[in-house]
């Protein structure tokens, strides 16, 4: 048995103290048998659930979010510290070093930025000489794979468009979405192995990638559209539920199109 302290009110380092107590022998042993690939899907599921709190504008599951994605970092940089690679404060002291140099305009001597944009491009500037970029090419790669697609897709494209690699106007980027999207149904069309070159998945994909294009010049966040659609999705679906008189799987697929019309209608009139 560990007897951890009892406080009135708990800091970091009490946090790092009960990782390190949770990962000994005697403490516990599911803590113990994690490994940074067993625990990654809780990372992720944790900052999502950050997101949703920061989202609902909630501060109470903000807290106590935040305090599951903070768990998730002192955990990794334990698992790191018993192999002997670094530790948190190694973690702490890289960051607040690249923070140092990447905001030259605060703490550096250079001239103030006269906005968010040129902070951010001072930023972005010296990220590449950091990271040693020498082509577009290598920060594109450096996007992270494990990104949501919608999201890896845009931050590609904006830095491609950063190098000049971008359509000239809105009507073009529309223009490439309807051509893609008869590639697409050509590939349904034909049959075939949906893997197979340009077949339903790639195709697919470029409609995709060029639908994420058409939303980044206008403004928009492809997932936050993607998601704001799924939510209309579920609120109409509830609806054609809640109206139908028998179960939807026994509806005939005009009887659906009523219903789903109704639903359509009901919402607008709202």
């Amino acid at each position: 048995m560990i007897h951890f302290p009892c406080k009135e009110r708990y800091g970091w380092e009490d946090l790092l103290e009960m990782v390190r107590d949770l990962r000994s022998p005697e403490g516990c042993p599911w803590d113990r048998a994690q490994t940074h690939q067993s625990i990654r899907r809780n990372f992720l599921e944790e900052t999502y659930e950050a997101l949703d709190a920061i989202d609902r504008d909630d501060p109470e599951n903000m807290r106590e979010e935040l305090g599951d994605v903070l768990l998730q970092v002192a955990f990794h940089a334990q698992m790191e510290e018993e192999r002997g690679r670094f530790d948190i404060s190694d973690v702490l002291d890289a960051l607040t070093r690249k923070l140092l140099y990447r905001h030259p305009h605060v703490f550096g001597g250079a001239e103030a930025a006269e906005g968010a944009e040129q902070a951010l491009a001072q930023w972005e500037e010296r990220k590449r000489k950091e990271k040693g970029f020498a082509r577009v090419s290598d920060a594109l790669e450096a996007v992270p794979h494990t990104l949501p697609a919608l999201w890896r897709a845009e931050k590609i494209q904006k830095k491609a468009a950063k190098a000049g690699w971008d359509w000239n106007n809105l009507a073009r980027a529309l223009e490439k979405v309807e051509e893609e999207t008869g590639e697409l149904r050509e590939a349904v069309e034909t049959g075939g192995a949906y893997d197979r070159p340009h077949g339903v998945r790639e195709e697919a994909g470029d409609v995709l990638f060029m639908t994420v294009c058409v939303l980044r010049m206008c403004g928009i966040d492809p997932e936050d559209a993607l998601h704001r659609t799924c939510d209309k999705f579920d609120r109409r679906f509830r609806s054609m539920e809640e109206a139908a008189d028998k179960p939807l799987s026994d509806c005939t697929e005009p009887e659906l199109t009523a219903l789903w019309n109704q639903a359509k209608q009901a919402e607008h009139s709202r």
